[in-house]
């Protein structure tokens, strides 16, 4: 059995890696942290994983922590840089949910995070979670960036046509839209239900933090600069994403539909549907797929890739999972299996 830890354990990611790894047949949940609700039962805040989860919450103590196997930042961003150091100089292999190994350079981050990065030495030793392109490196990291919820769905998405060199990668537009749960489990007006529901808006027009990662993963995959335009969305619904994707072809239309299936042959998480088809957030709300269509050009030159996601779960706290599952050794859908939830 692996004994993890979870720091930051009181919100909507935080839930999910509980509810995730209560059924997980290899894993014994040692610490959750909170500093608000130290003390208190996590089935007193979470009631839906009483008889599942026989824990109290406690302050984040890195000696505590330490005697986990691995463990996983559930927090805000600029939180984890700051205890991750201790913990791997005591052997603990770290996963961090939130921005803080994402970028590989420290004035980067500090550009889109407000902040100096604390420890800027690890930042080229952390490792990019998404499994579908670095799983033979995660296997071996002791500390694993879990993407973000945008990026996973738009990396999946361009993965194939970028890697097989087919697009111009100068004019790339990724168009996103999320539900209200990717902005977390904190008061904030935009996201009361009165001013969310009936209502749908774009925002980060003028740069959003996920251009930079998303740029930074196009960029490792093309070997060279990319121009992207990425815009989010807020739609009025509780979780799921959907990115909307087009890629100008070099030359011709491949058989595009034969390109994904082969590329993706094999993905446990990743679904190619059949030619023609249009994804749906519902098909893959609490689960840790991600559901790709790709259509051929309208205009005879202009590629459409449909993705879509969970942003909670493959965006968030299932894919961390997948990623500890390679990290330890264990099968890489153990604890992942779940069917999606409808309605």
């Amino acid at each position: 059995m692996i004994s993890v830890g979870i720091v930051g354990g009181t919100g909507y990611t935080g839930f999910e890696l509980l509810r995730l790894l209560a059924g997980h047949p290899e894993v014994r949940l040692r610490a959750i942290t909170s500093r608000a609700e130290s003390g208190a039962p996590v089935d007193s805040v979470f009631p839906g994983l009483r008889g599942h989860v026989d824990l109290r919450f406690s302050e984040p103590d890195p000696g505590e922590l330490a005697g986990c196997d691995l463990v996983f930042f559930a927090t805000p961003n600029g939180t984890a840089m700051g205890m991750v150091p201790e913990l791997l100089a005591a052997g603990t292999r770290v996963i961090d949910l939130a921005a803080d190994f994402r970028l590989h350079d420290a004035a980067a981050w500090e550009h889109w995070y407000g902040m100096p990065h604390a420890c800027p030495e690890l930042l080229e030793e952390a490792v990019y979670g998404l499994p579908e392109m670095h799983r033979e490196t995660i296997r071996q990291a002791r500390l694993v960036a879990n993407p973000g919820c945008y990026p996973t769905a738009v990396a999946l998405g361009w993965l194939p046509l970028i890697e097989a060199g087919l697009v111009d990668v100068d004019t790339l537009i990724a168009d996103c839209k999320s539900g209200v749960s990717g902005a977390g489990r904190k008061a904030q007006v935009p996201m009361l239900f009165g001013e969310a529901n009936e209502n749908f808006r774009a925002y980060g027009a003028a740069g959003h933090r996920h251009l930079a990662e998303i740029r930074q993963t196009l960029e490792d995959l093309s070997g060279g600069a990319v121009g992207l335009t990425f815009l989010p969305h807020l739609v009025p619904m509780t979780r799921g994403m959907q990115a909307s994707l087009y890629a100008p072809l070099r030359s011709g239309a491949p058989d595009l539909q034969a390109l994904y299936e082969r590329r993706y042959a094999g993905e446990p998480f990743v679904d190619v549907l059949p030619a023609g088809s249009h994804p749906e957030t519902r098909t893959v709300r609490g689960t840790n797929l991600c559901r790709i269509a790709v259509h051929p050009p309208q205009d005879g030159r202009t590629a459409i890739v449909l993705s879509v996601i969970d942003n909670l779960t493959k965006g968030a706290a299932s894919q961390a999972v997948q990623n500890m599952n390679l990290m330890c050794g264990l099968p890489e859908t153990a604890g992942l299996e779940a069917v999606p939830v409808l309605p």
